[in-house]
């Protein structure tokens, strides 16, 4: 009998340096979240708003917090979109656009509502040059692929990754 629970604690020891966790992987102490419009210092418009209602949905479907209403959130996720440019990577012998690319950057920052503390904070650097390419999409308008269908692509994407950034640290 003490042989084996010699050889229990021995394997408890040997798995807890693994990296795995037990139990959620969302904080117990946050409960609801609110999502302001993310605010964008780019000229085209739309994106911003196609991306806060994104990462709401995200928030819905995948995390168990609840959103709210300023006054009543436990937190604040805010958003900045810092850039958004499309550029040609492929084109006919006439320079007609054959394949294009559309790279977005996003600032995001989580904070606690009461406190003003912040919670976790990260700039998603997307462009060609970044080595941290979360959302570069490319779209080729012969095949019928078109700038609404990359959006949706670069905005799911990019609304998957800020609401991993909400996850609890290993």
């Amino acid at each position: 009998m003490h042989r084996r629970t010699l050889i229990a604690a021995l394997l408890a020891l040997l798995g807890a340096g693994c990296g795995y966790r037990v139990g959620p992987n969302y904080s117990p102490n946050v409960r609801t979240v609110h999502i302001p419009v993310f605010k964008t210092e780019s000229f085209r418009r739309g994106f911003e708003l196609q991306l806060t209602e994104a990462v709401q949905k995200q928030v819905q479907t995948t995390t168990p917090y609840r959103l709210a209403n300023e006054p009543m959130a436990d937190t604040r996720l805010i958003g900045r979109i810092v850039e958004i440019s499309k550029r040609p990577v492929n084109q006919n012998r006439y320079d007609d656009p054959r394949e294009l690319e559309l790279s977005m950057a996003v600032e995001v920052r989580w904070e606690e509502c009461s406190s003003g503390r912040v919670l976790r904070q990260q700039m998603f650097p997307i462009n060609p040059m970044a080595t941290q390419a979360i959302s570069q999409v490319t779209f080729a308008p012969e095949a019928g692929q078109s700038m609404a269908t990359a959006t949706k692509d670069a905005v799911d994407q990019l609304s998957a990754q800020i609401v991993q950034l909400m996850e609890a640290p290993w």
